[in-house]
């Protein structure tokens, strides 16, 4: 007797595209996978940020996060997973420079990770780059509001659209990736009415961080909501105090090897 088992096919760039003003999207970070492998069963998508470099390896932005580092945990989060698409950012330095340089890279992370698209921070300045990378068939995320690559330029991780004179800027920003071939667009660090009113204006899906419950999905990073960091930003909810749990258990874990009650007979072979 032969068995069927249920082929699981992992979600699409035109099925992300497609929920526009429809279920929200659920996204969250993931760098390695062993988190990616939970995250997976909720998500619709896993971004390997380069945040990566400030939440794993202790930088102090994400300005000198390198690409292999990126492939690196890319290749880590696409073997943890089974059905969420997986988008990978493309570091600084990588793309900004002219089009083919940046679809060396986007080519380079797509073939060494399997991951399904690319996620790239910048407005209008970036058109040009998003649609010579889609015309030659690399999907591409676009990122605009607060880009945390450009933090130097911004003077800090500042909020962006408080001053409603703007506001025009930013919409220009999100109308020109929307018009190169992005199919969805992370709006970060932005102000609420800002991210609402962006969300109408365009045809792609929205995923706000630090925006607005009107955009069409959400991302946080994983770390962040599980409370593992010392310092939480205002936009993110901690769903799980991982952090003084962790360190309790480091802490019993030292005394007991201290006082020589671990291993005790139930960890030993006999």
């Amino acid at each position: 007797m032969s068995t069927q088992t249920k082929t699981i096919r992992r979600t699409t760039v035109p099925q992300i595209a497609a929920r526009k003003g429809g279920e929200p999207i659920v996204s969250l970070t993931s760098y390695h996978a062993h988190t990616a492998a939970i995250v997976d069963k909720y998500a619709d998508f896993i971004l390997v940020g380069d945040s990566l470099g400030m939440v794993m390896h202790g930088m102090e932005t994400t300005v000198g996060v390198p690409l292999d580092l990126m492939i690196m945990h890319g290749k880590a989060v696409v073997r943890g997973t089974r059905q969420a698409l997986i988008v990978v950012d493309m570091p600084f330095g990588t793309y900004e420079e002219s089009p083919n340089m940046a679809f060396r890279n986007a080519a380079k992370i797509m073939k060494e990770t399997g991951c399904g698209a690319v996620k790239l921070e910048g407005g209008a300045r970036m058109a040009e780059t998003i649609r010579f990378l889609t015309e030659r068939g690399i999907p591409v995320m676009a990122h605009i509001g607060l880009t945390p690559q450009s933090s130097h330029v911004m003077g800090g991780f500042k909020t962006q659209g408080r001053d409603e004179e703007t506001w025009a800027t930013h919409e220009a920003d999100a109308k020109a990736v929307t018009q190169a071939g992005a199919f969805a667009i992370v709006l970060e660090g932005m102000v609420e009415p800002l991210a609402a009113k962006i969300t109408k204006q365009i045809a792609i899906p929205t995923i706000g961080i630090g925006a607005s419950a009107e955009c069409d999905g959400q991302i946080l990073v994983l770390e962040d909501m599980l409370g593992l960091n010392e310092w939480t930003p205002k936009f993110v909810k901690v769903y799980g105090d991982l952090g003084p749990q962790i360190e309790a258990s480091v802490k019993a874990y030292a005394e007991e090897v201290k006082d020589r009650s671990f291993p005790s007979e139930d960890q030993v072979y006999r």
